[in-house]
């Protein structure tokens, strides 16, 4: 079961400062996240995406410059299987990046993808027509119908000037819970609340919303 961060904010971040309290999140997690990392952020309006296969707690922060926009994913590969740096998110058509955490069984739908999740972010796609706050709650209420059991699947979806999300488990409530904390300046999304800090909500199960 993987991690989640998304941060943007009107004035430039250290991303290195996000990324240090976001891997000792997935270090001390009680399910293991280093089957790889990665990460989008903008840089000149355009986004940049970095993967690697090791610990995002072993990488070196200090190669990632300032950004108004970052988000992150650390994996926790299904059953320890297809450890390769292709099947790390975040994925990214050329406007959406899609990190994923969760667990679903006997899931029925037909979409392209190396992995499951690279499947529901496809499959979401499709629905598309009219813009990504309409096509996320359509996508996930019919993933949910056509899966025998959906132990959770949160999905935070960026592009340039906004960011979705859609939070569903059914169980472990204290594991799958993200959480937001919003100011004047920004909002960071995360699947725990940063260590030591305070000012921090909880995103409902079985929502969806926009930033």
């Amino acid at each position: 079961m993987c991690r989640l961060l998304f941060v943007q904010n009107k004035n430039e971040f250290n991303i290195s400062e996000h990324l240090s309290k976001f891997a000792a999140i997935a270090k001390n997690s009680k399910e293991y996240q280093g089957h790889g990392w990665g990460c989008s952020y903008l840089s000149d309006s355009e986004w940049i995406h970095y993967k690697n296969i090791t610990p995002i707690w072993e990488d070196n922060f200090e190669q990632f410059p300032k950004s108004k926009r970052l988000i992150v994913h650390a994996r926790s590969a299904f059953e320890d299987k297809d450890i390769v740096v292709e099947n790390n998110m975040p994925f990214n058509d050329d406007k959406y990046i899609f990190i994923f955490n969760g667990e679903l069984r006997g899931v029925k739908i037909k979409a392209d993808g190396r992995i499951g999740a690279e499947k529901i972010f496809n499959f979401i796609k499709r629905f598309d027509k009219s813009g990504m706050d309409k096509a996320l709650p359509k996508g996930v209420e019919i993933i949910e119908k056509k899966s025998a059991y959906i132990r959770a699947m949160n999905i935070i979806i960026a592009e340039k000037e906004k960011v979705y999300y859609s939070s569903l488990f059914n169980e472990d409530e204290k594991y799958f819970t993200m959480h937001y904390k919003q100011s004047d300046d920004g909002l960071i999304i995360c699947s725990e609340v940063y260590p030591n800090e305070t000012g921090w909500n909880k995103i409902e199960n079985k929502t969806n919303g926009v930033f």
